[in-house]
């Protein structure tokens, strides 16, 4: 998922200060990796958190996770779609 100008317009954002726009870009960027990761290790055992853990290359960590936790692009698409349902609720807060 790309965070930049056309998800800030998709979630009704454009009207955001500017100087604001990359720190919330940012911000969830990072709040999604925490959320996905925290998602995705529940099912894991201690063993396969360290073996993952080992995994610098992205095209190899998709590859196991694809073996060791095959839901897992349905844990990432729901936590994407939750973080959006949280963005829109909260859109006058955040401009």
């Amino acid at each position: 998922m790309q965070f930049d100008e056309q998800f800030l317009a998709e979630m009704g954002l454009s009207a955001m200060p500017e100087d604001q726009k990359q720190k919330f870009l940012d911000y969830i960027q990072e709040e999604l990796e925490v959320r996905i990761g925290e998602r995705i290790s529940k099912g894991l055992t201690e063993v396969q958190l360290n073996e993952f853990d080992m995994i610098t290359d992205p095209i190899e960590a998709a590859k196991w996770l694809e073996k060791n936790r095959p839901d897992y692009r349905e844990i990432v698409n729901r936590t994407i779609e939750e973080m959006k349902d949280e963005i829109r609720a909260n859109r006058s807060k955040l401009i």
